[in-house]
């Protein structure tokens, strides 16, 4: 089988900080990685899941909303795909980014989406943690521009 592009991207070589992942015709992925790959330091399962629903609550809500195409957690507990259409060029990718992450950081209420009826996984939630993280990578993201957006290669 052949062996999918993501994992041939070393892993080693990752900071935190914010990638071009693919461009699959009008779709951009954004690798939004809040912890260093095999750094012994993962998002913890309820940060993660209330991080998901306020980061595209948010996202799904902004001026960009049409572009959105995805918002979702990396199963390896690092950080976040953001896939937007083409349209929202980086610069303004960096910036839905960076007030999202406000936005979790800030966020007090209820959880959107945290009803039995709404979420799979209702009772796994954890608000504060989520919002220390959302601020921890703020420090990361707060003046990232184009000129800090690498682009992750994967080995051919």
């Amino acid at each position: 089988m052949k062996t999918i592009a993501s994992f041939t991207v070393d892993h080693d070589t990752l900071e935190k900080g914010m990638y071009v992942s693919r461009i699959d015709g009008d779709a951009v992925t954004y690798d939004i990685r809040m912890k260093k790959p095999n750094g012994g330091d993962y998002l913890s399962n309820g940060a993660l899941h209330t991080f998901e629903h306020l980061f595209a609550t948010y996202a799904r809500n902004s001026k960009f909303s049409d572009s959105v195409i995805y918002v979702g957690p990396m199963g390896c507990r690092t950080g976040f795909y953001l896939i937007l259409r083409d349209r929202v060029n980086n610069e303004q990718a960096i910036r839905l980014v960076q007030d999202s992450f406000r936005f979790v950081a800030d966020f007090s209420g209820k959880i959107p989406g945290s009803e039995r009826k709404e979420c799979g996984n209702y009772l796994e939630h954890d608000l504060e943690g989520a919002k220390s993280v959302a601020a921890d990578m703020l420090g990361v993201l707060e003046n990232y521009s184009e000129k800090q957006l690498c682009y992750v290669k994967a080995d051919q």
